[in-house]
């Protein structure tokens, strides 16, 4: 128990003084709800209206699910191309960062003429936004391979493949795993930009719709319930990240 008081303690603590702080201002300074509602009306809106937003937000996180794995398989296989081929990293690596300098926002109409308004421009969206950090970590983390290890294992006889399976990709999965949690955590931001350009469902859909009618509580309960979902997210890939490095805590006997 003092554990967890003593790692999560100030982080609960300061989120309880700025939700204080919220409900305290709009109270004292009389802001109009339509403006910044009360944090209590709106977790009466998130009360009220749990179901919609459930069914919305199971859907915001299908799209972002889907999109964060074909951008891990995208990505963690481009970043062993550009390492396995010194063609390909010439060619390729260039080509990955030059295309960040696009701003993804106006690629996603673009998804969206060719994808349609279902599931899938959506996805695709998540896929523009999350594909980066995973490959440029990945490929970061192939570099950080031991140079003495190397040579050693080359030494020893060891195959290319043999090098890449045991050595390189164990030296990657730190910085893989950075990547995946920054992807993670925007991979719901892809998701319901994605729904704002055009969609019947998910969160972003739900909150353009209550923004188009003036409910401010309503654009509030969405906004927050994204924000737990981009939480959730992050923390699941850091639950991926200890199952994978759990034998560095618990060394076999």
């Amino acid at each position: 128990m003092k554990a967890l008081l003593y790692k999560y303690g100030p982080a609960a603590g300061f989120f309880v003084l700025l939700a204080a702080l919220w409900e305290t201002a709009t109270r004292t300074l009389q802001v109009p709800h339509y403006l910044v509602p009360r944090l209590s009306s709106v977790l009466v809106s998130i009360w009220e209206t749990r179901a919609l937003l459930l069914r919305h937000s199971l859907y915001t996180l299908q799209e972002a699910l889907i999109g964060l794995v074909f951008s891990v398989i995208f990505g963690v296989l481009l970043a062993a191309l550009i390492e396995s081929f010194g063609l390909a990293r010439r060619m390729l690596y260039p080509l990955l960062i030059a295309s960040q300098t696009i701003p993804i926002v106006a690629l996603s109409p673009i998804m969206v003429m060719w994808f349609g308004y279902e599931i899938w421009s959506k996805v695709a969206i998540v896929i523009l936004f999350t594909f980066f950090p995973i490959a440029v970590g990945t490929v970061d983390g192939f570099r950080r391979t031991d140079e003495g290890t190397l040579e050693l294992m080359k030494t020893m006889g060891a195959s290319s493949r043999q090098i890449f399976r045991k050595l390189k990709i164990p030296s990657a999965l730190p910085s893989f795993f950075t990547g995946l949690k920054v992807a993670a955590t925007f991979s719901i931001g892809g998701a319901t930009i994605g729904e704002w350009l055009g969609a019947d469902s998910g969160l972003g859909t739900y909150t353009k719709r209550a923004s188009s009618m003036l409910r401010a509580e309503a654009v509030f309960a969405g906004v927050l319930v994204l924000s737990l979902l981009g939480i959730m997210m992050f923390l699941l890939a850091k639950w991926l990240e200890s199952r994978v490095f759990s034998w560095r805590r618990n060394p076999p006997e």
